[in-house]
């Protein structure tokens, strides 16, 4: 009964891994989603989207079985690492994460220059407090079967 968070900036093939993993027969949940996230004012007035703490701790105290892999990048998601046996960085250089993302098909984000910007300012700023905190680092930038390998062993 592992639980393994897999986090990082957008591009880096979070959504792309937890399919994968999927395939391989693996529970895994994708948080982009109003299922999971929600907005709020964060104390600087800003909107925020982050999980839904109500459902992540359901999620996280029903799973009993195998290993569950858990994806997203939130401002909250620290509140949950000790109850995570792994967070795991999934890391690439800024121009794979910009290609990836203008020629990705099942996700709009990051296609306005506003949003690509901001990509990159979250990879210098974001990045290196998810680095600090993770307990392994991925490079995302190898075949999609070796990050998921990567993971797998991770989980046991």
């Amino acid at each position: 009964m592992t639980r393994i968070l897999i986090t990082g900036m957008s591009g880096t093939g979070k959504s792309s891994v937890l399919q994968e993993l999927a395939r391989r027969g693996h529970r895994t949940v994708d948080t982009d989603s109003d299922e999971w996230c929600e907005w709020v004012m964060d104390a600087r007035g800003a909107r925020d989207w982050v999980w839904r703490e109500d459902r992540m701790d359901g999620l996280l105290a029903s799973h009993a079985n195998g290993a569950l892999f858990v994806a997203g990048c939130k401002s909250n998601q620290g509140r949950f690492y000790p109850r995570f046996d792994a967070v795991v960085l999934l890391s690439a250089p800024a121009a794979v994460l910009l290609e990836r993302i203008a020629t990705r098909r099942n996700n709009p984000y990051g296609k306005s220059p506003q949003e690509r910007a901001l990509v990159l300012e979250h990879l210098d700023t974001v990045e290196p407090l998810l680095r600090a905190t993770a307990t392994a680092e991925l490079d995302a930038t190898q075949p999609l079967s070796v990050v998921a390998d990567g993971l797998e062993a991770l989980a046991g």
